[in-house]
């Protein structure tokens, strides 16, 4: 990709948003374009981290393995999201992996020359550490699910983000397989999709493949907070 094609897509992503012209363009000359075809692995965990990464097609997944081999998925990110910035900073190795769950596009941003570039741009280190931030909050919201939530509470939680997420209103579709979803939720497809039946027998789901539309969106919110449990 031409350095002049990377401006274009580099200026698209949110996090960039207020940068001049001029900083966009140093940016796109120390990035470079990567694509992997889906199944490959992007990073590992403990794996030096030289750079961090901007989807800029396809999805991928950051996760963790347990000493039993089982995967815990912490983020899947698509289109315009970062991943692996989080040592950018301070260095040091990946505190988890990442893998392309379809096939994906890539700009990698080399930790060295972005470093150099954030000592002479300081803006553009204060628009990562809004990312950043926005990242911790999400963190905070996922342990609390998983520390505090039954499986349905996690999963109308999880639902309730992805419409304020989409333009689609109540009519939802998962960008995601139920495997890799139970993953991320902390549980196994088994119960997910019990629990999805049970939600569709109670009238608060109607679900079609990957297509899910809320029917009691009041329901929903009650079983996110905790207040409402399945019968």
């Amino acid at each position: 990709m031409a350095v002049e094609n990377r401006v274009e897509v580099i200026s698209k992503f949110s996090f960039f948003n207020g940068l001049p012209a001029r900083q966009i363009d140093e940016l796109a000359k120390i990035c470079m374009e990567k694509s992997y075809e889906k199944g490959l692995e992007i990073f590992s965990e403990g794996g030096v981290a030289d750079g961090f990464y901007l989807v800029t097609a396809g999805k991928i997944k950051v996760y963790k393995l347990s000493l039993e081999g089982k995967e815990q998925i912490l983020h899947i990110f698509g289109p315009g999201e970062m991943a692996g910035e989080v040592p950018v900073f301070s260095g040091g190795n990946y505190p988890a992996s990442a893998q392309a769950i379809e096939a994906s596009c890539v700009l990698f941003f080399p930790r060295a020359s972005f470093m150099e570039l954030v000592y002479r741009e300081p803006a553009i280190a204060v628009n990562l550490l809004a990312v950043l931030s926005h990242r911790l909050r999400r963190f905070t919201h996922m342990i609390e699910d998983l520390s505090l939530k039954e499986v349905p509470g996690r999963l109308a939680a999880y639902l309730i983000y992805l419409g304020q997420r989409g333009t689609t209103g109540h009519s939802l579709e998962l960008d995601i397989t139920k495997t890799q979803l139970a993953s991320l939720l902390g549980t196994i497809p088994e119960t997910l999709s019990r629990i999805l039946a049970r939600m569709v027998q109670q009238g608060i789901l109607s679900v079609e493949g990957r297509k899910i539309s809320v029917l009691d969106p009041e329901a929903l919110e009650a079983l996110a907070a905790g207040g409402k449990g399945l019968v």
